[in-house]
């Protein structure tokens, strides 16, 4: 189960499609190759997303 607090280096390991799903959501998770540091909730919020839309979010990235 991913959790909100799961980290994007971690969540592209266990969800490799989860970069094509954030990408389409707005939420760049790779840049040069790169995965971004920190959270799922700490990328979502630095672009805006609210409680509800990240757990949205969250609850597709789990039907995956």
């Amino acid at each position: 189960m991913i959790a909100i607090n799961i980290t994007i280096d971690e969540l592209v390991e266990k969800v490799p499609n989860s970069v094509t799903f954030l990408r389409e959501k707005g939420l760049v998770c790779i840049q040069c190759g790169e995965a971004i540091w920190g959270t799922l909730e700490d990328l979502a919020k630095s672009k805006g997303f609210s409680d509800e839309e990240i757990a949205d979010i969250l609850t597709d990235l789990n039907a995956m």
